[in-house]
């Protein structure tokens, strides 16, 4: 490849990148009403009014696979909470899965706080950090609520590279 074209390659990629800046340093904030639980920490919302709905991944919390020890548990309980309710999303940036990264409150409560809190799910570790609710996961491994019940309880990461992806029929 010649010096020419590899400088061409770097100036577009530079703009690519200049051009998903601002898609990802923006926080997007919108009312929506959640229409599906996939699983602990993805759901599917609707924003008001009307608009197109939305693949989102609970940012700052693991919760168990739907196939793991406790994952049906989760998203049972995240369900119970907030299918079919309005919830203020905090959107952040895109997974590399194609979801929104994004917080969820409602009725003035953070959701990913809350499930943490009740044992549902870890705070979400990424290298040396513990994760934003490292508070209510101590707190829910003192009291030995819900996944924390369990001394063996796997993090999803590590179930995954243990077994793979779950399977859907």
């Amino acid at each position: 490849m010649s010096r020419a074209s590899t400088v061409r390659r770097l100036i577009a990629a530079g703009m690519l990148v200049a051009l998903a800046m601002p898609l990802l340093a923006a926080e997007r904030a919108y009312e929506a009403r959640v229409t599906r639980v996939f699983d602990g920490d993805t759901v599917w919302v609707q924003p008001l009014p009307e608009g197109r709905y939305r693949k989102l991944r609970l940012d700052g919390l693991d919760a168990p696979e739907i196939c793991q020890t406790g994952g049906e548990a989760a998203r049972d309980a995240l369900a119970q909470r907030v299918l079919r309710q309005v919830v203020r999303v905090s959107e952040r940036a895109i997974d590399d899965c194609g979801r929104g990264l994004a917080r969820l409150q409602h009725q003035g409560e953070d959701v990913g706080g809350w499930l943490v809190g009740i044992g549902h799910a870890w705070s979400y570790r990424w290298r040396k950090s513990v994760g934003p609710y490292q508070r209510e996961e101590a707190r829910a491994r003192v009291a030995g609520l819900g996944l924390f019940a369990d001394p063996q309880a796997e993090l999803p990461r590590r179930f995954r590279q243990r077994r793979g992806p779950c399977v859907f029929p």
